[in-house]
């Protein structure tokens, strides 16, 4: 584990030392007595009494002026931590060499969890196709990115073992993996054999796994779902290569900021130490409103609270997909997330066509004038190429509009056939 120009990630955590509170203050920080909201109530909803339930939360003054304040930890607030998440959904406890940090999102934490494993360079595995806001962040490194390929059972481990005996002879590099649990854009999930197979890469190899996961609650597949790298590495003869982050963005508010990271503690140490270079501290104040808001859900309130609103939105569009492309389109269900990956089938069978076409200009001319918008498929992959996918989002459309937009693609992609035949 290092970083840039050589300095290990143990040498810096072991520097690193948490000052203790002295009756002088150190410190140029607010007075309590200042902070204006002495008190703050909000109502909720209750994800356990549907359809209107609500819950009414009431902050106190000393639960807003730990919000308020400057916490000696980088971290985190100590009461918040990880909400007790991981011990709950991944079986992790304490004392098992892991800790968690939070920060503005799990894309901020994505970001320094990279650079402080990664130098300049580096290898990276990245499942392809994959969600298009971490290539920025590897393409910064100038890392050298390796793709894996996906299919409907996720990560395709056999081509990642290929990858990793070929191209580990022609490097010394350091390497980690992009793996997202949830694929943003395709929804699949990979299955636990597979995952069992990375993990074993990993010591094999010797990289690290990043588990992306900011969709945690919204899964919608069968109910003996597949365990996170997090929770299977537990049993495994070595631990520690696991990075996760978690995100609140997808299930309580995006504009809250609130995201975590769960792993080794040295790494995790170095990304407090970025922290507190670039912004001092992750937000106080909206990890004193989430922490109240889970409270009173519980564990199964949070997981309920978003997983069938977000299955019945994407039934809709499956049957909206049903019934105008139908023969135009194929696509699997996706198990989880918020998005549909399909492929346009942009020649007519039995037309000798034998290129699949590309959704590049589709999509971000012909369908944008109809007013559909979406993703072309080549936006997900780490290296240019042609494809014929698309991305669209079932989150937000109400069913008339969701019918209709898709009702317009349907118009797109026939025009587009008749011009392949023509031509």
């Amino acid at each position: 584990m290092r970083r840039s120009g050589g300095e290990t990630v143990e040498s810096v955590h072991s520097s690193t030392r948490t000052p203790s509170r002295s009756h002088l203050a150190a410190r140029g920080e607010t007075n309590s007595e200042t902070f204006p909201i002495t008190s703050m109530q909000f109502n909720i909803r209750d994800p356990l009494q549907p359809p209107n339930g609500e819950a009414t939360m009431r902050l106190i003054e000393e639960e807003l002026s730990v919000g308020s304040s400057t916490p000696l930890a980088t971290a985190c607030l100590p009461a918040g931590v990880d909400f007790g998440l991981q011990e709950h959904l991944h079986g992790r406890r304490k004392g098992e060499g892991w800790t968690v940090t939070i920060g503005a999102g799990s894309q901020d934490m994505i970001y320094k969890g990279v650079n402080a494993l990664m130098n300049p360079g580096d290898v990276v595995l990245v499942e392809a196709p994959v969600y298009a806001g971490v290539l920025t962040i590897f393409h910064e490194l100038n890392a050298e990115i390796l793709e894996v390929n996906t299919d409907g059972n996720g990560v395709c481990s056999h081509r990642m073992r290929e990858i990793l005996r070929i191209g580990r002879h022609q490097t010394e590099t350091e390497a980690v993996l992009h793996g997202p649990v949830r694929l943003n854009p395709t929804g699949s999930t990979t299955t636990s054999e597979r995952r069992l197979e990375v993990l074993a890469l990993s010591r094999e190899h010797d990289f690290f796994i990043l588990e992306d996961d900011p969709y945690c609650s919204l899964y919608f597949g069968p109910s003996n779902r597949p365990p996170f790298y997090f929770a299977l590495e537990r049993d495994q003869p070595e631990v520690g290569r696991v990075l996760r982050f978690d995100s609140l963005s997808k299930t309580i508010s995006a504009g809250l900021r609130v995201g975590f990271a769960s792993g080794p503690e040295p790494i995790l140490r170095v990304m407090d130490l970025h922290s507190a270079a670039v912004n001092m501290q992750p937000p106080t104040f909206s990890q004193v409103i989430a922490l109240k808001i889970l409270s009173a859900w519980g564990y199964n309130g949070f997981t309920a609270h978003t997983a069938q609103f977000y299955r019945e939105k994407r039934d809709v569009f499956e049957a909206a997909m049903q019934r105008h492309l139908a023969g135009l389109a194929e696509w699997t269900p996706p198990e989880a997330g918020m998005f549909f990956w399909f492929k346009l089938l942009l020649n007519e069978p039995g037309s000798g066509e034998e290129a699949e076409g590309d959704s590049e200009y589709i999509i971000r001319t012909t369908a944008v004038e109809r007013g559909v918008l979406a993703l072309p498929g080549a936006t997900f992959y780490p290296n240019p190429r042609k494809t014929p996918f698309v991305r669209a989002s079932f989150s937000l459309l109400p069913e008339n509009q969701v019918d209709e937009a898709l009702r317009r693609l349907r118009e797109v992609v026939l025009e587009v056939r008749k011009a392949n035949k023509r031509g």
